[in-house]
């Protein structure tokens, strides 16, 4: 298998970064629970939502894993203070929402909503959203993303912190030192919430 080089996002790939994250994350149980039960619904609003989020914000670092020159994963990692959009930021996102329906709307802003109250008030950098494509997961693309934020964490004496819909990703976070601090049940789902004290690197 060729090697995967771990890079920030360059001009002119945003549209396929978005659909490594839609794509990725499809078939997350939150997205289920927040989108239906058609796949083909969930990846068009998780290809609007992250459309949002990546146009709408552009403060983030964007980092992404490239295997023979295509996109396999994306994480985006959040600046001090940067994790929580303003309220300008949040009319924009909706609109690029707008053709999901009022109750699709509301089961989002109420699931986002739920994670805000969670965030930490100290200063820390905010993980995510993270995917690998669908076709190139468990091949340790994730962890090789996951290892680059962690690097300038503990580069930089920072916290990190992130929220997770998947049990299985307690326990790959938990891997690299990121302990549970919260959970919470969101849209009928578990979801847990994060926090990695920063290290002396390595």
């Amino acid at each position: 298998m060729s090697a995967v080089e771990v890079r920030h996002l360059r001009a002119g790939e945003l549209e396929a970064a978005i659909g490594v994250l839609a794509r990725g994350m499809r078939d997350n149980p939150g997205h289920v629970a927040a989108f239906g039960e058609d796949p083909d619904r969930r990846l068009d609003a998780l290809h609007r939502m992250f459309s949002a989020l990546l146009t709408v914000v552009q403060t983030q670092q964007r980092l992404c894993a490239v295997r023979d020159g295509v996109i396999v994963g994306v994480a985006v990692i959040s600046p001090l203070g940067g994790c929580r959009p303003s309220g300008l930021q949040k009319l924009r996102i909706a609109g690029h929402l707008a053709g999901l329906g009022a109750r699709t709307i509301g089961r989002v802003v109420s699931w986002h909503n739920t994670w805000a109250q969670r965030d930490p008030d100290a200063p820390h950098r905010h993980f995510g959203p993270i995917a690998v494509d669908a076709h190139a997961q468990h091949q340790g693309i994730g962890s090789l993303l996951l290892r680059e934020y962690v690097r300038g964490l503990d580069a930089d004496r920072l916290p990190g912190y992130l929220e997770t819909d998947k049990p299985d990703n307690v326990v790959f976070y938990a891997k690299h030192g990121f302990e549970v601090t919260g959970e919470a049940t969101v849209l009928g789902r578990p979801h847990w919430f994060m926090q990695r004290q920063p290290r002396e690197p390595c």
